[in-house]
């Protein structure tokens, strides 16, 4: 069979998907730490981690063979029934969040829809809201997922448009802004959720102590506060989860991406039994939440972000990375801001420029994202040797800098 070059994966697949993504165009076929490789043997600095769900590295060995040794026994047997690692690995989460309770999903997506569910549901059986009128107070540039509950209260028009009707039961107030989510609640309002800092939205960092006093806030009106850690979870930002930047402990936490390693689809939320006690059998589920695979997978992942302190190794390297950004980018023509937390960093420009910089820094060989047509994204694994992520650097810094090509 002769070998086959990038242009025909690329046909193949837009020829017989659907077109719900623009990827750069590299096709890749191999990976290992903070590399890949593509079919014509091209290795990348890969900075966006499967947007943090590879914080670990690209096939980490550990992970690798806790999946294919939990695979070749037991891989799914429903929650019809129960299986022997679910409770180790909802143990485990438990105790790595604080909580009490953890309820298992798949995708990131799910896991905010199970955050929606128990925060309404609180709202009815806890503070009485009549049913039907529940409430809950999101952010201008949130990116939730793509359910169409969760689009319906985006204000991106790409992910919303010719979607609709939005489901109703969602205020929308500007991002960072404490006395517009301070004017938004009221006494119908069970739920305020948020991200700590948004990822799909430019990796935008609110003002300094807006964690810690939407805390407060949600707990003087007795408003259940749910964190969207899906991205910024598990060590990316330089601690574990970026409410602890500000100790701003929510009611529901949700999870997902790097809780696998990237090896698996994994997500749950977690939360005390005030909050998990509304769920009963037969009011929520998964077939593959919590299957044995998902179980040894998560556990696994979990050793390596402990075992390899990846917390504290991206506060120290992106503590480094945003000096030089800052340097040698952020004084640079057509440059608006050069911002981040650990290892999530952003480059914002003043034109929608970032698309074609992407393009460019693939040919440079680093692989980055862009989003809101002016922010390009730097995600790398946070296992990065400190070299490595300066040759990286070096290659991508030239073209960071000079925007328009």
């Amino acid at each position: 069979m002769p070998e086959r070059d990038a242009a025909s994966f690329i046909a193949q697949s837009d020829r017989f998907g659907a077109r719900n993504y623009a990827p750069v165009d590299v096709v890749l076929t191999r990976g290992e730490r903070a590399f890949v490789w593509d079919v014509e043997g091209r290795r990348y600095f890969d900075f966006l981690s499967a947007y943090s769900a590879a914080s670990q590295g690209h096939c980490h060995p550990k992970i690798v063979a806790a999946l294919v040794e939990q695979a070749s026994r037991l891989a799914l047997p429903s929650r019809a029934f129960y299986n022997d690692r679910m409770g180790a690995m909802l143990e485990r989460v438990a105790g790595v969040t604080g909580f009490a309770k953890v309820l298992p999903m798949n995708t990131g997506t799910e896991a905010v829809e199970t955050a929606i569910k128990a925060m309404r549901r609180w709202g009815y059986e806890k503070k009485g809201v009549p049913d039907g009128e529940a409430e809950i107070v999101v952010a201008e540039g949130n990116f939730h997922g793509r359910s169409t509950t969760i689009v319906g209260f985006s204000d991106e028009p790409a992910h919303a448009r010719h979607f609709g009707p939005p489901t109703p039961g969602f205020r929308l107030v500007p991002f960072g802004d404490e006395a517009a989510l301070a004017a938004a609640i009221g006494p119908r309002t069970v739920g305020v959720l948020l991200e700590p800092i948004q990822g799909e939205g430019g990796v935008r960092i609110p003002p300094a102590g807006y964690l810690a006093r939407v805390r407060a806030l949600c707990t003087q009106q007795r408003v259940l506060l749910a964190w969207d850690e899906v991205q910024t979870g598990l060590g990316r930002t330089g601690r574990m989860f970026a409410f602890e930047h500000e100790g701003a402990r929510p009611d529901v936490l949700v999870l997902g991406k790097a809780l696998s390693g990237g090896m698996y689809p994994v997500s749950c939320i977690a939360a005390d039994d005030e909050v998990m006690s509304v769920f009963t059998p037969g009011s929520h589920g998964s077939t593959y939440g919590g299957n044995p695979i998902a179980a040894a997978v998560t556990l696994a992942a979990l050793d390596v972000i402990e075992d390899e302190r990846l917390p504290e190794r991206a506060a120290r390297l992106g503590e480094h990375a945003l000096a030089r950004l800052r340097a040698e980018v952020g004084t640079k023509p057509g440059v608006r801001e050069v911002r981040g937390r650990g290892l999530m960093m952003a480059i914002e420009y003043d034109a929608d420029v970032a698309h074609d910089v992407a393009h460019r820094l693939a040919r440079a060989g680093v692989l980055a994202k862009d989003t809101r047509r002016a922010v390009v994204r730097l995600m790398p694994p946070l296992v990065i040797e400190p070299a490595e992520l300066d040759e990286a650097l070096d290659a991508a810094i030239p073209v960071l800098a000079k925007p328009v090509g």
